[in-house]
């Protein structure tokens, strides 16, 4: 038996989107998210249909002192090459046509659908940002954590700060260090950048519900985002991992959020010719607001300051974003 409604807007959904006066309602958007990582990313065109590919300098010519009468070796430098791949991420909306005209305001209906679906592209990019693994979902891009996974073993680890837990409810706090040369967004050569809405207006459509190869007139809308992320320098993200959530809910003996975050800003080879930014979820939020509000008594470092006309909590002059698709179940860091 097929559900009816589980893809498509039925007349219930209808009803439960009015206001007294029959009008669209303005919806209070619950499932709403704080990701304010979305808005920082810098955005270039890949250099491939497919994405984007980095040269980086792999080794550095050898040099010597040279005494007359003696002569030295040549030598040169080695490169390395790094593919970074893009990912689509796609929906599709379908309205049927008569139950869109019902209240009249067909555009007013259709747009508070839309809203919907662009929240919900909005956090799923959020989500792979940091935990998008090609390993386990080709479909993906690679994210932060899956680039930044282990303390030991890997070229990344020196820019791994250990927040002392060993328990499997933990989350982590990044440094990212936005330019053109270290870390940013791409979008496939060629393609358009961002998020795409495609009004299809009315078509005709296969319904899913009801008798498999039945048509119905429907609105329909697509939405599409061709993306992926570049670390060209990987020196310029800090990740601090192990953070454990329950000791900073309980204020008890927390991780000591601001000497993690002094550390992590003297990982990065400098500050200048890049944006740095610090992203942390709602808890690890809180936290350093308590930790800052002791800090600023005794004169420390944290302040808010005015960015861009917005009051912002800045580290050290370095703005502090809440991202809240960043989890609190993160397993430990070895």
């Amino acid at each position: 038996m097929t559900t009816l409604g589980a893809s498509n807007l039925t007349l219930a959904d209808w009803a439960k989107r009015l206001d007294p006066t029959g009008k669209t309602a303005a919806i209070v958007e619950m499932l709403g998210q704080t990701n304010e990582i979305l808005p920082d990313m810098l955005w270039q065109e890949g250099n491939l249909p497919t994405g984007h590919r980095t040269t980086v300098r792999a080794t550095l010519p050898t040099v010597a002192w040279r005494l007359l009468n003696q002569g030295i070796a040549p030598s040169k430098s080695t490169t390395a090459q790094i593919d970074e791949g893009c990912a689509m991420l796609e929906a599709w909306s379908e309205v049927d046509k008569d139950l869109a005209l019902l209240n009249g305001n067909t555009d007013s209906f259709r747009l508070s659908e839309a809203q919907s679906f662009l929240e919900a592209m909005n956090q799923e990019m959020a989500d792979t940002l940091f935990y998008g693994n090609v390993g386990t979902a080709p479909e993906e891009f690679n994210g932060f954590a899956t680039r930044y996974a282990v303390q030991a073993g890997s070229v990344y680890t020196e820019n791994m700060i250990d927040g002392a837990s060993a328990t499997a409810t933990n989350s982590s706090v990044w440094l990212v260090c936005w330019s053109p040369q270290t870390v940013f967004g791409i979008f496939p050569k060629g393609s358009p950048a961002g998020l795409v809405h495609e009004n299809l207006g009315l078509e005709t459509v296969e319904t899913t519900a009801g008798i498999s190869g039945n048509r119905m007139r429907a609105f329909r809308d697509h939405f599409q985002w061709k993306c992926g992320l570049a670390v060209r320098d990987w020196r310029y993200v800090v990740r601090i991992c192990n953070i454990d959530i329950p000791t900073l809910i309980a204020n008890s003996t927390p991780a000591d959020l601001t000497n993690l975050m002094i550390k992590a800003t003297h990982r990065v080879p400098t500050l200048n010719g890049v944006r740095p930014v610090c992203y942390m979820n709602r808890t690890c939020f809180q936290q350093l607001d308590i930790q800052r509000r002791d800090d600023v008594v005794s004169g420390g470092g944290l302040t808010y300051s005015n960015v861009d006309g917005v009051i912002t909590p800045t580290f050290r002059g370095i703005p502090v974003r809440k991202v809240d698709k960043l989890v609190e179940n993160e397993a430990h860091v070895a």
